[in-house]
């Protein structure tokens, strides 16, 4: 019984939206998800990026359905590559799930309820970014 965290992160890595579900929905699927959720909360969205795990036909048709004007582009591991390689763009998502995984509450999976996950998911997001307000930095 586990949960995933999908977010939707600007260019500095703050969280803009999110939402958790059960562990058993594809990436894809939670991806629109997510999107379907925004109700036009950002128009101005123009590009996205987004990991392997949203690739496919099925995120593409489902993304067109929910935001038509936004073009993703999918960041994939180089198959050359060998051991740690820092992706372009993939770290920023990466870097924030680190800065909200030092918050005790959402280190583990202590919640039962997906909404009060989403709750305290918010709130260390609000705190990251006040923290970030007050230490330009």
């Amino acid at each position: 019984m586990g949960k995933k965290r999908h977010i939707l992160v600007d260019t500095e890595g703050l969280l803009m939206h999110a939402i958790v579900h059960a562990a058993d929905i594809q990436d894809r699927d939670g991806g629109v998800l997510v999107m379907a959720t925004l109700f036009g909360m950002f128009p101005f969205l123009a590009r996205l990026y987004a990991d392997g795990g949203y690739q496919g036909p099925q995120f593409q048709a489902g993304l067109k359905r929910v935001v038509a004007k936004a073009n993703v582009e999918i960041v994939k591991r180089s198959d050359q590559a060998r051991g740690f390689v820092v992706l372009p763009r993939r770290w920023v998502v990466e870097r924030t799930f680190a800065w909200l995984g030092r918050c005790r509450r959402l280190a583990k999976d202590w919640e039962c309820l997906n909404r009060k996950a989403l709750a305290f998911l918010k709130l260390s997001s609000i705190r990251l970014m006040l923290r970030k307000l007050c230490n330009p930095t």
